[in-house]
């Protein structure tokens, strides 16, 4: 990952990727996915193993528009678009949202015999149930990995990914957050430990592009936060990162997936009903 400098630049919602970017008063938004849609790893210090991310803090700032706006999350870490497609999908259409978030596919793609032109046909039949509510969806791209320490060699697979997301958006008059355009993400402060999940910085600006994305303008001043420049590890330093990297984070993940196990087995949706954010402490 490579420093971009203090200050972040600021996606317009002409940059953001959004193919209909015009705002609208939603008042009851669904969130549906995997680890990303659930907030690893911005983590939440008023409950134990859980997390905030990026869908949480855009609920926040779309309440500003609507009184009584209510927000639900059924992502659930690991995930895979089966799942999400099958059973988040139906569960979200069943709580009559206005706007729902879906993005999934990444645990799919990270499996060498993945079909992605099956995955896609899937989320676009997810898409399509949504759609036919006349709720709005929003999709999301990957990020570009070409700098990724861990997926870099998946680039190629994420970007076949990524122009079937467009296809199904402009199809069914999606909106996409396009985070292959977002520069911000290339900057390794933006990453967790664990090398694929984002810091809370990076569920912070990509909430910002998320709402950006849905038509809104983000203040400059959010934009516009400078970030700690903490002394880049020598090589020495790099190998010993490796190593506790490989050992806490890559073995144990190697492991699950030959034992055929997921992170999120035993984890439950987070926000499984459609409540206001202040019943539970919404995310600033």
């Amino acid at each position: 990952m490579t420093e971009v400098g203090d200050v972040m630049s600021v996606p317009s919602p002409q940059r953001t990727g959004s193919i209909r970017p015009q705002a609208r008063t939603w008042r009851r938004y669904v969130a549906v996915g995997d680890s990303f849609s659930e907030g690893m790893s911005d983590r939440d210090p008023e409950t134990v193993d859980g997390y905030i991310g990026w869908a949480d803090r855009l609920a926040s700032l779309l309440a500003s528009h609507a009184e009584g706006f209510a927000y639900a999350n059924l992502a659930v870490r690991g995930r895979k678009l089966d799942a999400i497609a099958g059973q988040q999908v139906p569960a979200a259409v069943d709580l009559d949202p206005d706007l729902v978030s879906l993005v999934g596919g990444g645990n799919d793609i990270l499996r060498p015999r993945a079909d992605l032109d099956a995955l896609a046909g899937q989320l676009e039949r997810a898409v399509m149930s949504v759609r036919a509510t006349g709720a709005d969806v929003m999709l999301a791209t990957p990020s570009d990995p070409a700098e990724a320490p861990v997926i870099h060699h998946l680039r190629g697979r994420m970007a076949t990914y990524t122009a079937h997301i467009w296809k199904i958006a402009g199809r069914h008059g999606c909106y996409v957050l396009n985070q292959w355009s977002f520069d911000f993400l290339k900057d390794w402060r933006m990453w967790a430990d664990d090398r694929i999940h984002m810091s809370t910085e990076g569920h912070r600006r990509v909430a910002l592009a998320a709402y950006a994305t849905l038509g809104h303008d983000p203040a400059d001043a959010d934009w516009h936060v400078p970030l700690p420049h903490p002394p880049r590890p020598g090589r020495l330093d790099m190998l010993r990162d490796n190593a506790q990297w490989a050992r806490e984070h890559a073995g144990p993940w190697v492991q699950r997936r030959v034992q055929g196990r997921s992170s999120g087995d035993h984890v439950q949706p987070k926000r499984p009903a459609l409540e206001p954010l202040e019943t539970r402490g919404g995310p600033g």
